[in-house]
């Protein structure tokens, strides 16, 4: 059985925060033709709090290491970062990933085998849509470093990217943490590629969402028991690809509202806000008022 594990909010976080959400992943792609960095060994990402709506912080691509920031994204499965190829102004404001550059990188021809390009150029060509906008780019295969924590995978490499949302945010890509169902291929899944490769404590990874005042941070092979504000939960992933899970109600005061027995939710740190169908949110909403 597949299981997320889920952490209580607590007081802090470590992640470089933004106040207002201007991109919202999770969206699909399309292949045509044709958080403490440095701390120990398995604390992996720490950043610095700006606010709670996008949580970003740094990776290092390639030998020797180019560095991003990009947002950690459970609800999607690829590395996304601009290619020195992209010429669009949404790149240039932004650090680019140059191949050439790595000792450690491979071209990738082909996302369902890891074929090479082909001797004419032929090769796959990915397109990823966003709420606000869309990116276009390469395979590519590289070392991959969050921490100390290192792996080879596959990445999507910008060749193409949308004004908007990319030429308004700081970070410079996005890194997703979803199931390999999400991933171009499982070459592309970060995390399961540092679980072939065994550099994980654990298999697992958790995300502490900081207060306003206090840090937040990613960890990949543990999780912080002095973080917690409970005993951790598990939940079975009811379909896999997000970390979907099955929601018996919703409450406010410990109080059940009775307006969902039935309801599936995504866990996604890519999205800024909770959401859901509009007869639920009313419903929602009219109880709240009641118990409030």
């Amino acid at each position: 059985t597949t299981e997320i594990y889920t952490l209580s909010l607590h007081d802090a976080l470590p992640i470089l925060r933004r106040k207002v959400s201007l991109l919202q992943t999770g969206t699909g792609s399309s292949a045509t033709s044709k958080l403490h960095y440095g701390m120990d060994r398995r604390a992996l990402a720490r950043m610095k709090a700006s606010h709670a709506s996008e949580y970003y912080g740094q990776v290092a691509v390639g030998t020797p290491a180019q560095t991003f920031l990009v947002v950690f994204d459970t609800g999607s499965g690829n590395l996304l970062i601009p290619s020195t190829d992209c010429e669009d102004e949404s790149c240039k404001l932004h650090k680019r990933y140059v191949p050439a550059n790595s000792t450690s990188a491979r071209e990738i021809g082909f996302a369902n085998n890891d074929g090479p390009v082909g001797k004419d150029g032929d090769r796959d060509v990915v397109t990823i849509t966003f709420g606000t906008g869309e990116m276009s780019g390469v395979f590519v295969k590289d070392k991959i470093c969050i921490g100390e924590i290192c792996t080879h995978s596959n990445l999507v490499a910008a060749t193409e990217m949308s004004d908007e949302p990319f030429s308004f945010v700081p970070f410079d890509g996005i890194l997703g943490l979803a199931l390999d169902e999400m991933s171009e291929a499982k070459t592309f899944n970060l995390v399961e590629s540092m679980i072939q490769e065994k550099v994980l404590r654990h298999n697992l990874f958790s995300v502490y969402f900081g207060a306003d005042h206090e840090d937040s941070e990613i960890t990949f092979g543990t999780y912080k028991e002095e973080l917690m504000d409970s005993h951790l939960l598990w939940a079975d992933v009811t379909f896999k690809g997000y970390w979907q899970v099955g929601l018996a109600d919703i409450a406010f005061n410990n109080k059940p509202l009775n307006v969902c027995t039935k309801c599936q939710a995504a866990v996604d740190t890519g999205t800024s806000l909770l959401a859901g169908p509009s007869d639920i949110i009313a419903n929602l909403t009219a109880d709240r008022k009641s118990v409030v």
